[in-house]
């Protein structure tokens, strides 16, 4: 018989070298784990965004990402944080990811003004009768 092995995902641990997200946004690695439910982050992405200083946080707070920056020693400082996050091509890779470009989207849409909301429905009803309307005559040829 076919042996079977049973496994959690890799990824969601806490673990030195994990990129947390924070509860405002920013981005994080794992330096150390202090206890449990606390941990030292420190953040030194290029992005003023996404850039977090470094301090302790609960773990209860944050968001594990996929995003691992390997082999950061337990304790390292600010710089050794910086040239390994930029090593790793977090900022890129946090980009590329769907979660950014979500987050992106959602701050596009409460950034509209009432008349952007307007122009958007337009442009909904347009999209849909023109779906409709090639629907109906591939109906019709059938």
């Amino acid at each position: 018989m076919a042996e079977i092995q049973v496994g959690s995902s890799s990824w969601r641990r806490i673990e030195l070298g994990r990129v947390l997200k924070l509860e405002n946004g920013s981005l994080a690695a794992i330096v150390e784990i202090i206890d449990h439910k606390r941990a030292l982050v420190d953040g030194p992405s290029s992005d003023p965004k996404l850039a977090a200083a470094r301090g302790q946080v609960s773990l209860a707070n944050t968001l594990v990402t996929p995003l691992v920056i390997a082999k950061l020693p337990r304790g390292a400082r600010t710089g050794a944080v910086k040239k390994a996050w930029e090593a790793a091509g977090i900022d890129q890779k946090w980009a590329e990811g769907n979660w950014a470009k979500k987050q992106l989207k959602q701050e596009r849409r409460q950034a509209l003004t009432d008349f952007d909301r307007f122009k958007v429905m337009r442009l909904k009803k347009q999209r849909r009768f023109e779906e409709h309307k090639a629907l109906a005559k591939i109906k019709a040829s059938a």
